[in-house]
């Protein structure tokens, strides 16, 4: 992947200022699961916000968003670098 997991809010709403594409997707989710660790927040706390938050998703694509986030969560180490 040729792009560093994002570390804040910041860093990932920047990544909407390049052409989305699969690499900047990936890397927005690794950096929502780093922020929300770090944030002490659970797996089922992070995928319960996605699954409410409807203001840009419908329900199908919260759903696969939110699978992501969980595979995301399973694959990514836990040490979160500060």
């Amino acid at each position: 992947m040729n792009y560093s997991i994002p570390a804040n809010t910041e860093e990932i709403s920047a990544l909407g200022n390049t052409s989305i594409n699969e690499e900047i997707v990936a890397s927005a989710i690794a950096g929502v699961v780093q922020i929300a660790r770090r944030q002490g927040q659970s797996l089922e706390e992070l995928t319960e916000d996605i699954l409410q938050d409807d203001l840009v998703l419908d329900l199908d694509r919260r759903q696969w968003l939110s699978e992501m986030i969980i595979q995301a969560w399973s694959i990514l180490p836990w040490k979160v670098e500060e």
